[in-house]
């Protein structure tokens, strides 16, 4: 009799043991299952091909972003050169064209006339005509002797992409020159230094001079259309809207207002967005 409860007993405590020695079990089986997975060599293989495959197109984006990265500077390069290129036939032009004094045919007027008055550069206005406050270091125009050669020296900084030494020779050219043949120039190319480093305020101040000193200059179109993009770049919206509307009207058929025209539809529609 006590035997039979001793056998009653234990195979009580077997059946309460049995759910603990199933999950023993099926731990045991994951692990294996796991150690199979890891031991079978076509799912290895599986797993380095996608890892491989992963890597590949890793560096096919990275060979496409410096792709990009070089294509966008090689833009950045043409559009300058294409920019100094255009001022560069225009200086041959002027340089060509560059007005030189005649020379007197009598050292005294003939009698019954008056001499005429010096030639004063056409900018709209000769004794309101202010010039542009700028400021520079005046050694280096001063060492050059003349004019256009000074001109050239601070022109040849900016075709070098030295912007920052291009805009101070530029401004101690104006202080030199400032009622000079080529002051407009100057003017035009000061604020495309400071375009072109993105201080857009500064370069504005160098568009409105030229435009309220020069108004028909030939750099007046090309300087309208950068006061435009200035305000552009400043956030302006409304004013960049109204200055690009002046240059489509103002120039239109021309380089300029296409450009201008293609700017104004940009902010238009990103308005829409």
């Amino acid at each position: 009799m006590i035997a039979k409860k001793y056998m009653l007993v234990l195979a009580a405590a077997l059946v309460a043991a049995a759910p603990a020695h199933a999950q023993r079990v099926s731990l045991a089986d994951r692990v294996a299952a796991l150690e199979a997975k890891a031991n079978n060599p076509q799912q290895n293989l599986d797993l380095l091909n996608k890892v491989t495959q992963q890597e590949s197109e890793l560096r096919e984006l990275r060979a496409q972003l410096e792709q990009l990265q070089n294509e966008n500077e090689q833009l950045k390069q043409r559009n300058r050169d294409q920019y100094l290129d255009l001022d560069g036939r225009l200086n041959r032009l002027e340089g060509s064209a560059t007005p030189t004094a005649p020379a007197p045919a009598s050292t005294t007027p003939p009698l019954g006339t008056a001499p005429k008055p010096a030639t004063v550069p056409a900018s709209g206005a000769t004794t309101a005509e202010r010039p542009p406050s700028v400021h520079g270091d005046m050694g280096a125009m001063s060492a050059t002797g003349d004019e256009r050669t000074a001109y050239n020296v601070a022109f040849d900084k900016l075709k070098a992409g030295d912007y920052a030494d291009a805009a101070q020779l530029f401004t101690s050219f104006l202080q030199l020159y400032p009622s000079g043949v080529y002051a407009p120039n100057a003017l035009y190319w000061l604020g495309e230094s400071y375009y072109v480093t993105q201080n857009y305020a500064l370069a504005a101040d160098q568009f409105r001079a030229l435009l309220a000193q020069y108004p028909t200059h030939d750099k007046a179109s090309g300087a309208l259309l950068k006061l435009g993009l200035c305000d552009y770049g400043l956030g302006k919206l409304p004013e960049a809207e109204r200055t690009l509307g002046e240059v489509i009207a103002k120039y239109p058929g021309t380089d300029v207002a296409r450009t201008a025209d293609d700017r104004l539809r940009a902010i238009q529609l990103g308005r829409l967005r």
